[in-house]
């Protein structure tokens, strides 16, 4: 019969317990991936931080298009898509002067060179705001007229596109971000959860953007 004897291991001696092999790290939240060494936490980050600042400038993109659409009170907004022709060069008539709201229904530009309330005038008469400007010499003054219905839904409409516009952009900007990360080799787990990050964040500011032109047309159809 065969025997099997142990050898007597010491403090430090070779006989001893052998120590068992260690572990080799896997990719995840905490750091780089086995594969290739990917900094996979560091890509998810940089990828929804990204993307969410993009998706944050389309909705500032699609608030300031709402503010030029005019309401049945007076603000300044709606001239800030009017350029005018001053010494040749377009200029932003919002540069041009100060605007003052002296009442719910009338804006007051008064211009630094009153030289060109002239330009002014034709620049405002030539736009699509549908307000006649009165010059008295000295400054504009833009009194709100009050809309039909119809024009109401037509401005409901102009809401509506620059909306739909707006989600484009942002979905846009989930397409492109999920290009970069298709060029990294990821994990297919930590793929598919980065995946779902950035389409909660696309379906986050796509509903912002709804609620926005909501509230929009509600304040363009208001009576």
């Amino acid at each position: 019969m065969a025997v099997v004897t142990f050898a007597k291991g010491g403090k430090g001696g070779k006989g001893g317990k052998a120590e068992a092999p260690a572990k080799e790290e896997k990719g995840g939240k905490g750091g780089a991936s086995a594969a290739g060494g990917v900094d996979v936490q560091k890509i998810a980050a940089e990828a929804k931080k990204d993307a969410d600042e993009r998706m944050k400038k389309c909705l500032t993109v699609v608030g300031d298009g709402f503010n030029t659409i005019r309401t049945g009170r007076a603000n300044p907004a709606i001239l800030d898509k009017i350029s005018v022709e001053y010494f040749g060069s377009p200029t932003p008539l919002k540069q041009m002067g100060t605007v003052t709201v002296p009442d719910a229904s009338t804006l007051m530009i008064t211009p630094f060179d009153k030289t060109s309330l002239r330009d002014i005038e034709r620049a405002i008469l030539e736009s699509d705001i549908g307000i006649n400007p009165n010059n008295d010499g000295e400054r504009i003054r833009l009194i709100m007229p009050p809309m039909t219905q119809e024009r109401r839904k037509d401005l409901a409409k102009q809401v509506s596109k620059m909306a739909e516009d707006g989600k484009v952009a942002v979905r846009n900007v989930r397409k492109d971000a999920m290009k970069k990360v298709d060029k990294v080799e990821l994990p297919k787990d930590d793929k598919k959860a980065l995946e779902d990050d950035i389409q909660k964040l696309t379906d986050l500011y796509v509903k912002k953007v709804e609620d926005a032109a909501k509230a929009k047309t509600e304040e363009v159809m208001k009576v």
